[in-house]
């Protein structure tokens, strides 16, 4: 009976699994760090020189420049390297080049192996999720999402976060949560995978428009009025399209839209601030070496809010101002002439 619990105890331990990051951005590195912790982990990069600096140094400083890496974790430029004996595999890759990296990745990776996102946005051309990407590409692998309010260089350096790690199957879900809670860093599960995904994707719209406002010189009421009237544009969809109320109340809804619209590393509401402070969306993009995923979901969701037959003023500001050439001072003119009625109503 001893032997038996020990050999269960051994097979739930994360430090038997060999965990694969794939995309050395500020929060897949931040990811990989957490990660190492508990179980043997890679972390896969493009550039080789960034890939020494995490095995020499332990560090990386374009996207982390004041954090110290575990020397345990190591860094590689081979897809082949990184996922052929992977028991986890962890895609800290934008959207845009999510299915790319997948399918380059598929020869390698053995069956059923889980493959987690950490990425925010949605697809362009076909509206889908991450979740539904993996599904598409690498059918049978359990798919699950990493998300909620988790700044990157505030987990490096030590402060506490919390994040919900979602994905269908409960039991999966349940034996890879150990994988990644670390320290101050808590993990909570949720099975309500279109709801998370939805709640990363949107509130970054949002957050650019906030960061409008504040560029304007808007006010505390304002942003206030505008993370509380975009969480019901959010919620709104997100139930329209299968999922649950309580998750955009939680932190992949309403906890990751506070974070991300008022904290100052936020890239969607830097990109918003410049915005408004009247800098050409072209110029705020090439001044950035990471990605904003909100100025490319916004066009995916009103598609999607189109189709579903929901109204999205706000989001409906911002696609005008990254796509077609509307001003920050014409956007937030339009959201006021609208008339306010219900709570409840939209807009």
């Amino acid at each position: 009976m001893n032997d038996q619990i020990r050999n269960r105890q051994e097979r739930n331990n994360p430090m038997h699994l060999k965990v694969s990051v794939l995309g050395g951005g500020s929060w897949g590195t931040t990811v990989a760090a957490l990660v190492a912790r508990n179980a043997v982990t890679k972390l896969w990069l493009r550039n080789p020189d960034a890939a020494t600096e995490v095995n020499v140094l332990n560090t990386n400083k374009k996207y982390l420049p004041d954090a110290k890496l575990p020397e345990t974790l190591t860094a590689t430029t081979s897809l082949e390297e990184a996922v052929a004996q992977a028991d986890v595999i962890v895609m800290g890759i934008p959207s845009q080049q999510f299915r790319q990296v997948l399918e380059d990745a598929k020869p390698f990776i053995r069956p059923w192996v889980p493959v987690i996102s950490l990425s925010k946005g949605l697809e362009q051309g076909s509206s889908l999720r991450m979740t539904e990407i993996i599904s598409e590409v690498l059918p049978g692998h359990p798919p699950g999402v990493l998300t909620g309010p988790n700044l990157a260089r505030e987990i490096m350096a030590g402060s506490a976060a919390a994040s919900v790690l979602a994905m269908e199957d409960e039991t999966v879900c349940n034996s890879l949560r150990p994988v990644f809670q670390s320290g101050l860093f808590r993990v909570y599960t949720n099975n309500d995978l279109i709801g998370c995904e939805l709640g990363g994707a949107l509130k970054n719209i949002i957050a650019i428009a906030v960061g409008m406002g504040d560029g304007l010189g808007a006010g505390d009421n304002t942003r206030a009025a505008v993370i509380t009237r975009g969480l019901a544009e959010l919620t709104r969809l997100g139930e329209a399209l299968g999922g649950r109320p309580e998750t955009f109340a939680g932190l992949a809804g309403m906890g990751d839209l506070v974070a991300t619209c008022t904290s100052p590393q936020s890239r969607n509401r830097h990109v918003g601030e410049k915005l408004g402070r009247g800098q050409s969306l072209k110029q705020i993009i090439d001044e950035m070496h990471m990605v904003a995923e909100g100025v490319k979901s916004a066009p995916v969701v009103m598609k999607i809010a189109e189709a579903a037959g929901v109204t999205m003023p706000i989001a409906e500001e911002v696609y005008n101002v990254v796509q077609n050439g509307a001003t920050p001072q014409r956007a937030f003119r339009g959201l006021l002439r609208m008339a306010a009625g219900s709570e409840a109503d939209p807009g």
